[in-house]
């Protein structure tokens, strides 16, 4: 079974796209996205069809992160101009501007699994003795930036907060696009409030924003953040073994899986962000050594244990809840 290089080196036949598929993916994707959205404006169609289509609305944003995320490993559309304008439009309607997402999702993959307190394109993750030894505000901190809540509300923490605002703020001139991004959703729910309703507000503007950022935040916490998890010192951390030991496979029906790009399969695409979203099945099957990642799913039991873990414990060699540490 092949591991470290050799693995890494074994996936890159699996990074070469097809061209045309890539555009029917992301187009098809647009396009689907602008008739749920249309729909939901009308006032004319039942609420409860309305409300259908919010939901489509919110999970086909999902898919249009995840196809804008590939971009921006260069995984797909490399050097197309057209390309490069409309993910750039793409990136600003779905609140991740390429300057700030760029630079700190790079930042998350080179660092998956690494232990950190700032959490920077991740969630921090401190050692148990690490944490006791923080002040008490510390401690509310860190521990508030993994509150489920912090991440069910991720259109407002993660998404309009930290990519958006708090980027800005702290670096006007090299993240103008997050100024653009607000002010474009700020404009656009305004505008639809005073002239559609809060109703219409609501169904076409809010909820559709609201469910795909709650579902890639959550994604994005589960998927590394997961009983089985297993986080290094900065000194012992290699690639390979953050792809496989550090990243799980998400179980998910073909429907859901669709609807997030297939980055269900999370540690094929740490091993090699270069597989195009629609690859990485084939990656998967491809390659055994693949198939013995650890695995989550959406089970609510498995979302709360995901959600419980707090802290890693050297000891242990696992990630543990405050309970855990208290005892």
């Amino acid at each position: 079974m092949r591991t470290g290089k050799e693995l890494i080196a074994a996936s890159k036949e699996f990074t070469g796209e097809n061209r045309v598929r890539s555009w029917i993916e992301i187009l098809g994707t647009i396009l689907l996205s602008i008739l749920a959205f249309s729909i939901t404006l009308f006032d004319s169609v039942p609420i409860s069809v309305r409300l259908l289509f919010s939901i489509l609305c919110g999970l086909l944003y999902v898919r249009m992160f995840v196809i804008y995320h590939d971009y921006q490993h260069r995984a797909i559309l490399q050097r197309s101009t057209v390309a490069e304008w409309l993910m750039q439009v793409v990136g600003i309607y779905l609140l991740a501007p390429q300057t700030i997402w760029k630079r700190s999702h790079e930042h998350h993959h080179n660092n998956n699994s690494k232990l950190t307190i700032t959490g920077i394109g991740s969630y921090p993750t401190i050692t148990t003795d690490r944490f006791l030894h923080l002040s008490k505000k510390e401690q509310r901190i860190y521990l508030l930036n993994r509150h489920p809540l912090t991440i069910i509300f991720g259109y407002f923490t993660l998404f309009i907060y930290w990519l958006n605002l708090k980027s800005f703020v702290q670096s006007p001139a090299r993240h103008l696009d997050s100024f653009i991004a607000l002010i474009f959703h700020i404009a656009a729910a305004a505008t639809i409030w005073y002239f559609l309703g809060s109703i219409t507000f609501l169904i076409s503007w809010f909820i559709p924003f609201f469910l795909a950022f709650a579902t890639g935040s959550y994604l994005f916490y589960c998927q590394h953040n997961f009983p089985g998890a297993k986080f290094q010192e900065n000194h012992s951390w290699t690639y390979d073994y953050a792809a496989m030991a550090s990243t799980s496979c998400m179980v998910m029906n073909p429907v859901m899986q669709w609807f997030t790009g297939n980055i269900g399969y999370h540690h094929v695409h740490h091993l090699n962000s270069r597989i195009p979203f629609y690859r990485l099945l084939e990656t998967l099957r491809s390659m055994p050594e693949l198939g013995s990642a650890p695995t989550t799913s959406w089970e609510l039991t498995e979302i709360i244990k995901c959600f419980r873990l707090k802290l890693w414990d050297p000891e242990r060699g696992q990630m543990v809840t405050l309970r855990q540490l208290k005892r």
